[in-house]
Formats: C-alpha cells, structure tokens, sequence
C-alpha cells in the first residue's frame, strides 16, 4: 500500500452552518461545496488547506454514524482520511498487518472517493480512513 498523502481530516459537527463560519471566516477557508452522501447519513463540507482539506460531517439522520460519534464524544475531529493508489490494496495490505477492518470492502465516500475504515481499535483509537481517487 503507497500512502499519497494526508487526503482530509474529517471534523465531526452538530450543524454545519453554525460550523461554517469559524472555518470560512474566522480561518479564511473557502468551501469547495457540500455535498450529502446517503449512504453514509451525513452532509459534508469541504474547505480545501493546500494539498488537503478539512471535512465537515453533520449528520442526516440521529441513527448515523456521526450522530453516534457526536453523542457519545462531542464535536471535534472524527477521523484521519490517507490518499492511497489502490484501494483493494490498502485493504488487503491492513489486514495482512493484523488491522481489524470496518470496512472488508470498499464503499462509496464523499466526493466520488472509494473508502474504507480501519477500525480505532487497531489503530490506538484513531479512526483511520483510507481513501482513493481518481
């Protein structure tokens, strides 16, 4: 597995408009757009810092995982997400390192990316997302 680089970090928040404005107007970070990914029950902001950027998740449904992550830890930083070539690779390559995987088999993410989730178990509880794209 080739890490490409810090691809976002994913801030968990209960509304991304009361959100929005410290990170567009107090850090000077323009959104590049939001967008909902249903399958995952969240509504998702990007603000682009250089080569990466931060990704705000408010939660579409009180049953997501953001909800959950919310109620149980507060707002704040939910996951790491590392840009990798190969996808199937990754996931094959944390198992074989003895990784507990969320995800055995890629699923879609925000902004067209293929995703999966080491679980924070295996990865001294950081939530760690692997990500491809195209």
């Amino acid at each position: 597995m080739k890490i490409l680089k810090l691809d976002h970090i994913g801030i968990a928040v209960k509304d991304l408009d009361e959100a929005l404005p410290f990170w567009r107007d107090v850090m000077g970070l323009e959104p590049a757009g939001t967008e909902i990914v249903e399958e995952q029950k969240v509504k998702v902001a990007f603000l682009p810092v250089g080569d990466t950027e931060i990704e705000l998740l408010e939660s579409t449904d009180d049953s997501g995982p953001i909800a959950r992550f919310i109620e149980k830890n507060g707002e704040g930083v939910q996951h790491l997400a590392f840009r990798v070539d190969d996808i199937e690779e990754g996931i094959a390559y944390m198992k074989a390192q003895g990784m507990r995987m969320i995800d055995e088999k890629p699923r879609y993410g925000a902004g067209g990316a293929k995703i999966a989730f080491v679980h924070p178990k295996s990865s001294k509880g950081v939530l760690v997302e692997i990500s491809e794209r195209k």
